[in-house]
């Protein structure tokens, strides 16, 4: 008698074609998860450090080069996503072409102190370069095995090709000394809206199919990554709390903040949204930009308020709790605005999330007196009564 196989068939090669819009319980794949472990390695290194740069008192000059190093790790992954979501085969070409994009990452993740510390974006272009190569023949791929979407992927694979070369026409005019500092930022400003621009010209011929509820939890998943940051850097606060007293209670702040942070980006069900407001994915995909970059930058600013208080640190009390105030005023603007964007009916009142921020950003003012500690403390508590009056208004 034959025993039936419980084994995977392995799928060496598929015909890659658009995945139904519709497709029932549709959710993320092992190799999406897989895929999202490298860009933890990524998101902890340019966190750790733009907190080196807080705690040294330079945090407003570090800003920059931390958002460009981020538009670089964020972008590389909003890019897979959102095509995963329209064409994952999941057979041994996709795979191996989404191994290339993981390598990037890495080499990404290497070249992010060289970046953010000396201007030095060798390295981090050369990850970036090794990511885009993988995108483009997966969208070629595409391109050439989906008649019914072939100008779409031959768009998408000249356009991210087309910016690619800028990229390093960019590295190759700095490393000569051709560009003047004073035209960097600019150029660089300038290929970043060439990205944002590639997806909405290359869908104008025809768009994808890309599934809300599965953009919905990818997004969600990569919330959960940023926070687990912060969460890191709480924990380093319980490690060493027998030995300074502060830690008890940046470490419990710290953790009731995220958890606060967390509870209200997961007060909207997004994947219903997107299915009913599909026009408003870009507004949506973008604005998460600085969703994301608000909470890599808290898990850098709780990093130095726990770290400030085991030793001495340059920055001032009240600049380590501008470290913590100022992105978690920023994520609950921006959540707000996103969640708007697909629920109408938001449950985040408005004038709760102004007030919340107002709380928020007016905490570190007292840091000279009250200590660091106190104002995670006082930051933390109102994020939790904008919770709770996020959940009696959802009753209502």
């Amino acid at each position: 008698m034959s025993v039936p196989s419980t084994m995977t068939t392995i799928r060496i090669r598929v015909r890659m074609s658009s995945r139904p819009v519709d497709e029932p319980h549709r959710a993320s794949s092992q190799l999406e998860l897989l895929f999202d472990l490298t860009f933890v390695v990524a998101v902890a290194a340019v966190t750790a450090q733009f907190a080196h740069v807080i705690a040294e008192g330079h945090g407003l000059t570090g800003l920059v080069p931390f958002l460009q190093v981020f538009f670089a790790i964020w972008w590389a992954w909003m890019n897979f996503t959102w095509f995963a979501s329209s064409y994952d085969t999941d057979d041994v070409p996709y795979r191996l072409l989404t191994m290339v994009q993981m390598a990037g990452v890495l080499v990404l993740a290497v070249g992010v102190p060289a970046a953010a510390g000396h201007s030095d974006y060798g390295i981090i272009t050369l990850g970036y370069l090794i990511m885009r190569i993988g995108l483009v023949a997966q969208w070629l791929r595409a391109a050439f095995e989906d008649p019914a979407s072939r100008r779409t992927g031959l768009r998408y694979a000249a356009g991210i090709g087309l910016v690619e070369l800028c990229w390093l026409l960019r590295l190759a005019l700095m490393d000569a000394d051709l560009l003047p500092a004073s035209l960097q930022l600019p150029f660089f400003a300038c290929l970043v809206v060439l990205e944002l621009a590639v997806p909405w010209w290359a869908e104008r011929v025809r768009a994808t199919t890309w599934h809300p509820q599965h953009i919905a939890e990818r997004y969600g998943l990569f919330t959960i990554i940023l926070l687990g940051e912060s969460v890191l850097a709480a924990s380093r606060g319980v490690e060493e709390a027998l030995e300074a007293a502060p830690l008890v209670v940046i470490a419990g702040s710290g953790l009731v903040l995220l958890f606060a942070l967390w509870w209200l980006y997961f007060l909207v069900e997004a994947g219903e949204g997107l299915s009913e407001r599909r026009h408003r994915s870009y507004w949506w995909g973008y604005g998460h930009f600085g969703v994301f970059a608000a909470l890599a930058a808290l898990g850098a600013g709780l990093e130095v308020a726990v770290e400030q208080s085991g030793r001495q640190v340059a920055a001032s009390p009240m600049a380590i709790g501008y470290a913590v105030a100022i992105p978690v005023g920023v994520y609950l603007i921006l959540l707000r605005a996103v969640h708007a964007l697909v629920d109408a009916d938001s449950v985040i009142p408005r004038t709760a999330v102004a007030g919340c921020v107002g709380a928020v950003v007016l905490s570190p003012l007292a840091a000279p007196w009250i200590g660091v500690a106190a104002v995670v403390a006082l930051i933390a508590a109102a994020c939790v009564a904008l919770v709770a009056v996020a959940i009696w208004a959802a009753r209502s």
